[in-house]
């Protein structure tokens, strides 16, 4: 191996690692708010109690553009290394946070308080950490294997999930007893991933900045929303509508399916859950597949792959699911589903890395991104609860299949980055 090649796989570790231990400490609060509702908040109704974790879990999410935009800034500004060296320090500073915050009541309404102001850090840290890392991952790699390195950022983001939920099992059903997963258990997720937080803080501090930035000219111009909207808008138009689609129909068939599965479907929480670990590990191995598919015969082919099954398959997809009666058939439909999304997942990070120059790519990947998730894919779950509520679940089908739609007309009239990008005019080599 050469001294370039093993540079290069270090810093996709090295940023890869990073990337998953913050979205293990970001779904790590969904995974364990049923255990740990009752502690920061006044006793009572356990629903009101879990509406309240849900309130500021929203409000994290809400957080995130900011985040893209913070970040990005320090990125452009200051380097990839800088920005995604704080975005781990600051995740990690709200898992422990959480971790040691005394309960209600112990300190009142300050419990509450320290909780919010622990989510509103991570979602400042998640938020950044998906423009930054999508864009450094796409600066270190080659141009031949360009999708093939980028994958690597929803595996590990898929990832996260699986760990989180991973962690959940062992102590559900190994480690302890659901009074001490309610009593105190639940603190241990959050300080596993305060430590792990501090480990891929080691490696980041010792991590190579991309060359993309340090060559790049004008830095003192870098990280401008005006100068992002005055000389990019189309390409910020394009990011919204490619991510639009796509992101709801990724957060359907993943952290709603679960919930799908057992209010729809009648499947119990534990086979539901067995059922979506599953499918979470195969969807993380095909995202190099995709990615490979993409370095070979273009980005273009497999978004619009994506936009034309998802706008045909949604609906029956999903009607069907809502029929089966095997868990297999759940299976391999949700499957089928998560396939079709993968045309999307697995090269969005490049695509949009692709679309900006060096000079403002973090700030052009990160802010419009983190802006169509929170209106898409942060609400999706709300929404299609919602047209549950009222009695008219399919109309939640539609409005997927509208959104991806939206999306296919910004695929088809794209140009394909593969052949126009921007990362072409780096080098990825790293400096002396």
């Amino acid at each position: 191996m050469t001294q370039s090649n093993a540079w290069r796989i270090k810093a996709i570790l090295t940023g890869s690692a990073g990337n998953l231990v913050e979205w293990y400490d970001w779904y790590i609060y969904a995974t364990f708010s049923l255990y740990f509702a009752p502690v920061f908040f006044p006793k009572g109704n356990y629903t009101a109690q879990l509406l309240n974790t849900a309130a500021i879990f929203a409000v994290g999410f809400l957080m995130r553009p900011i985040g893209g935009w913070l970040f990005g800034r320090i990125a452009d500004r200051s380097g990839r290394k800088a920005s995604m060296t704080l975005s781990v320090l600051m995740m990690s500073f709200g898992s422990m946070l959480i971790a040691f915050t005394p309960s209600y009541n112990s300190i009142g309404v300050l419990a509450p308080a320290l909780l919010l102001i622990a989510r509103l850090l991570q979602g400042l840290s998640v938020g950044g950490e998906y423009g930054t890392s999508a864009t450094y991952l796409s600066e270190v790699a080659t141009p031949e294997r360009r999708g093939f390195y980028s994958s690597f950022q929803y595996v590990t983001l898929i990832g996260g999930q699986l760990t989180a939920l991973a962690v959940q099992l062992l102590l559900q059903y190994v480690f302890l007893t659901d009074q001490q997963l309610h009593e105190w258990g639940w603190r241990i997720p959050f300080i596993i991933g305060a430590l792990l937080a501090f480990f891929a803080l080691y490696l980041r501090t010792h991590m190579q900045e991309s060359t993309s930035f340090s060559k790049s000219e004008n830095k003192t111009a870098k990280g401008s929303v005006k100068e992002l909207f005055r000389q990019y808008p189309r390409a910020v138009i394009t990011v919204v509508g490619l991510t639009m689609g796509g992101t709801l129909a990724f957060y359907t068939y993943t952290t709603y399916m679960q919930k799908f599965l057992v209010n729809t479907v009648h499947l119990s929480i534990e086979r539901s859950t067995v059922l979506t670990f599953l499918l979470m590990l195969i969807y993380a191995g095909i995202q190099p597949l995709f990615g490979l598919l993409s370095d070979k015969y273009g980005r273009k082919p497999l978004l619009i792959g994506f936009g034309i099954f998802g706008t045909l398959l949604t609906v029956p997809i999903l009607t069907t699911l809502s029929h089966v009666t095997t868990e297999s058939a759940a299976f391999m439909l949700i499957l089928v589903a998560l396939v079709i999304v993968s045309g999307y997942t697995s090269i969005n990070a490049v695509v949009k890395a692709e679309m900006f120059p060096a000079e403002i790519r973090a700030l052009g990947v990160g802010f419009p991104y983190a802006m169509t998730v929170a209106l898409f894919g942060g609400t999706a779950e709300s929404i299609a609860l919602y047209f549950k509520k009222i009695g008219h679940e399919p109309w939640y089908y539609w409005y997927v299949t509208v959104c991806i739609f939206i999306s296919l007309l910004v695929y088809i009239t794209a140009k394909d980055t593969k052949y126009t990008s921007y990362l072409d005019k780096d080098r990825t080599e790293p400096s002396a």
